[in-house]
């Protein structure tokens, strides 16, 4: 083999009993680190979230690392799907004026709050989900779902914020034009509770952009990947996500990647 390959003896036995050097070491157990941190959050985390991970644990490491670390294990985030919009504004309900104008990052909890409905396909049928956002820390403060789309759904998500936080009057809730927000048994909701209404343009998504960047992150960090046998399981799935995961441990971008329950704790709120 030796006379084959061009080498001597000596050199082919010292490269077969060397030892790893420090920075391959180093470079195994960063491997390492770097998968159990992917598979931890359900395959979703790019090398950015990663090295944040890592960083809050006191490993300092580069980006370009991570990516390199991640490709060399055949590590890759989940992809993107598009998904249909699920606002119907083809109703005689007045339409509030869009007071939070784009306005998304706000200096303290209970300040404002956005929500939005998504769906959510079983093989029962669609189970919709509606959600309570707040400004502050991206938290999911409220959420409900339900087989309809009716305002129940919404008024549910809103009362769950509304009794977990306790924000004072005057608080801001933002939503797209549908009729579940415009009927009056939404407003009368908002009336009792002291909450002013705002709306975002007719067509324009961007003005409700954290409800959609949320509902963009669970549905390629969750839906996409599953194929529900019924609601209830559907059910049970986003909870977990939303309590348990999104809440607690996802980092977000918006607050300094932390968590949201951690950027709020880190608040002292």
């Amino acid at each position: 083999m030796c006379s084959t390959l061009k080498v001597s003896h000596s050199g082919y036995y010292s490269w077969l009993h060397a030892q790893p050097s420090s920075r391959q070491l180093e470079s195994q157990r960063l491997s390492i680190k770097v998968k159990e941190i992917f598979i931890e959050n359900r395959c979703a985390y790019g090398a950015r979230r990663i090295r944040k991970t890592m960083n809050h644990s006191g490993i300092v490491i580069s980006r370009r690392r991570v990516s390199t670390l991640m490709k060399r294990q055949d590590l890759y985030c989940k992809t993107k799907k598009k998904f249909r919009v699920t606002t119907d504004s083809r109703h005689h309900f007045a339409i509030a004026p869009n007071l939070l104008q784009r306005q998304f990052n706000v200096g303290r909890p209970n300040q404002a709050y956005v929500g939005d409905i998504t769906y959510v396909r079983t093989q029962e049928g669609w189970l919709y989900l509606a959600v309570v956002i707040d400004l502050f820390s991206r938290k999911i403060v409220g959420w409900s779902m339900r087989d309809n789309m009716k305002v129940e759904l919404v008024n549910d998500a809103l009362l769950m914020a509304l009794w977990q936080r306790k924000p004072p009057k005057g608080l801001l809730w933002h939503t797209d034009r549908g009729v579940q927000y415009a009927c009056q048994q939404h407003r009368d909701v908002l009336q009792d509770h002291g909450i002013t209404q705002s709306m975002s343009r007719k067509g324009n998504c961007w003005d409700n952009a954290v409800s959609e960047s949320f509902f963009h992150t669970l549905k390629t960090e969750l839906i996409h990947h599953l194929n529900y046998k019924t609601r209830e399981e559907a059910q049970q799935s986003i909870f977990e996500y939303i309590a348990t995961y999104y809440n607690r441990k996802r980092l977000h971008s918006a607050n300094d990647y932390l968590a949201p329950e951690v950027f709020e704790r880190a608040r002292e709120i």
